[in-house]
């Protein structure tokens, strides 16, 4: 294995995200330090991410020894300035809160070097937002990565009006020494993936609204027309109707754009918990997986 291009990784926030996202790193030889606010939430994290590589074993895709080695990578801890005293690239990955990711980054810079790199994980916000007031705007840009980190090999480096090219030079290397494929946007709400993926799954809950079709054959529709390895209300399931919601209400109000105003179809369904895989039901009934 050939050495990472940045040694020293720290992510914050240990979700979905931020647990799939510091796996990824530490299977390719970095040494992670992932900070969250409680050890609960570490731990859990770190139980996640075993039970991930022993299935990956299972499946043939990896080794004990290359399990064994990636679990040795990881470090947690509660305290921010232990993560990312040493970091070399500061990747953060929790809750789409514009306020609570730019207080975070503005403690970040304070405790770590001047030349670590500062990634967000945000699927939509402006990185302008994100990193206003945060020192040394040159190594500040988006890593967004998707979900399952550890099994999809996308990953969107977002530049934003500061961030050096050497910096996005960077970032490109890393993400193929993480087997990783990136694409480059520049900053602009919902950036690319985003932007598409929400438009087409809010007309998809515009057809189920309007009686078009069932949710199974909509989703049908894309798989075999399109080759989408996902309909787009499956994926809404997966991804969460309150985090999509979330999303398009900002790009509605960003853009002003007909294509992300909510439909009530999916305001009623959030509104009654009915969130998607995490709650049990959405457009589907999960509460067998």
């Amino acid at each position: 294995m050939s050495d990472p291009v940045f040694q020293n990784v720290a992510v914050i926030g240990s979700g979905t995200m931020g647990a799939g996202i510091a796996q990824v790193c530490a299977t390719a030889g970095s040494s992670v330090h992932l900070q969250d606010i409680s050890q609960d939430l570490l731990d859990s994290a770190h139980g996640r991410i075993e039970s991930f590589l022993t299935k990956s074993i299972q499946k043939g895709k990896v080794t004990e020894d290359q399990k064994a080695t990636a679990l040795a990578n990881i470090q947690t801890t509660v305290e921010l300035g232990t993560a990312v005293e040493r970091a070399d690239i500061v990747v953060e990955a929790i809750p789409e809160d514009l306020q609570l990711k730019n207080d975070l980054f503005r403690d970040v810079a304070s405790k770590c070097s001047e030349n670590a790199v500062l990634a967000t994980n945000t699927s939509s916000l402006s990185l302008a937002k994100v990193f206003q007031g945060v020192a040394h705007a040159e190594r500040c840009l988006g890593t967004h990565f998707f979900n399952p980190p550890p099994l999809m090999p996308l990953l969107e480096v977002v530049r934003a009006a500061n961030t050096s090219l050497e910096v996005v030079d960077r970032v490109l290397a890393w993400a193929k020494a993480i087997h990783k494929d990136p694409i480059v946007i520049n900053d602009s709400p919902g950036f690319a993936t985003s932007r598409l993926g929400v438009a087409l799954g809010l007309e998809a809950i515009r057809m189920v609204e309007a009686g078009v079709a069932a949710p199974k054959d909509i989703d049908k529709a894309m798989e075999l027309g399109y080759r989408h390895p996902m309909g787009p209300l499956r994926l809404t399931d997966l991804v969460g109707l309150d985090v999509r919601m979330a999303i398009a209400d900002y790009l509605n109000e960003a853009l002003d754009s007909p294509a992300f105003q909510v439909p009530l179809l999916m305001r009623d369904m959030v509104a009654k918990g009915l969130l998607g895989k995490k709650s049990g039901k959405g457009f589907y009934d999960w509460t067998g997986s």
